[in-house]
């Protein structure tokens, strides 16, 4: 089995956990991170003595977006050139972070694109902002905890949240979610279980007793059955997400100056001031 460093991935009996363990970070997203999360996720669809994953969170959250400070899409204090070699290096190490649109997998996501398309059960608590937003909302079920705060952060960076968006909204038909793309605005997870994006609504230190509850309904009906069940279900967002993808592309914000003041302003500590351009 593969050692990680930035997670954990572990089993028992049929249901595998993988647990994102960068707690004095929020368990933000590094390319290593993002690496590693990719291969435990292939490393649990092709194993035969898997069928359910629970992903959650050490420490205080699940996850709070991409770490500004050590994410090869952020380099606020390099050139563009620099960022795109950035980027270009983090691509021939194995990492796909901030150079994940060139493999075509942007819309896909982490889900999208599976061999077997096993039930994955998402637990959520504290922070799940930004990409750990977009990460949870691809997930087949989910639990939220009474803690947890929902973000969709990318538009307060001056980027597209609209991958996130296509997924949180495919389950939650609500103008919520529309408000949660223009505000970037976090929603508590009460609130998110009563307009039916969480399947549960638990507190903190009930929650992967629940998920694992979730798991053990899932392991009563016949394996195959359930991964075509999964396999209809994600097919419903990914096609939005990748045309949403494809045009975020074209438009190209991480060129934009209010992108490039969020940086400025994020490692100045100070409140960034936008023009529109």
């Amino acid at each position: 089995m593969t050692e990680y460093q930035t997670i954990n991935f572990t089993r028992k009996g049929r249901i595998a956990y993988l647990e994102l363990n960068r707690p004095e970070r929020h368990n933000a997203f590094t390319d290593q991170m993002e690496s590693e999360m990719r291969l435990a996720l292939m490393e649990f669809d092709l194993d035969e003595d898997l069928w359910v994953l629970i992903l959650h969170g050490a420490g205080k959250s699940f996850c709070a977006g991409v770490d500004v400070k050590e994410h090869s899409s952020f380099g606020f204090g390099g050139t563009d050139s620099e960022r795109a070699k950035n980027a270009l290096q983090a691509l021939r190490e194995g990492h796909v972070g901030g150079a994940q649109h060139l493999r075509g997998t942007g819309g896909e996501g982490w889900l999208g694109r599976t061999a077997n398309y096993k039930p994955v059960i998402v637990a959520v608590h504290g922070y799940a902002l930004g990409g750990g937003a977009h990460l949870a909302a691809e997930c087949d079920l989910m639990v939220v905890a009474d803690t947890a705060r929902v973000a969709i952060t990318e538009t307060t960076a001056g980027m597209s949240g609209s991958r996130t968006w296509a997924k949180i909204k495919t389950f939650m038909p609500s103008k919520l979610a529309s408000e949660m793309l223009i505000t970037g605005r976090q929603i508590e997870g009460a609130e998110l279980y009563r307009l039916g994006l969480a399947n549960r609504l638990t507190t903190e230190d009930k929650m992967l007793e629940v998920a694992e509850e979730l798991a053990a309904e899932i392991l009563k009906a016949p394996p195959l059955a359930t991964r075509d069940a999964v396999r209809v279900t994600r097919k419903q967002w990914v096609p939005i997400a990748t045309a949403l993808d494809e045009q975020m592309q074209l438009s190209r914000l991480d060129k934009t100056e209010d992108f490039k003041e969020y940086g400025r302003a994020f490692a100045e500590k100070r409140k960034p001031e936008y023009k529109a351009r």
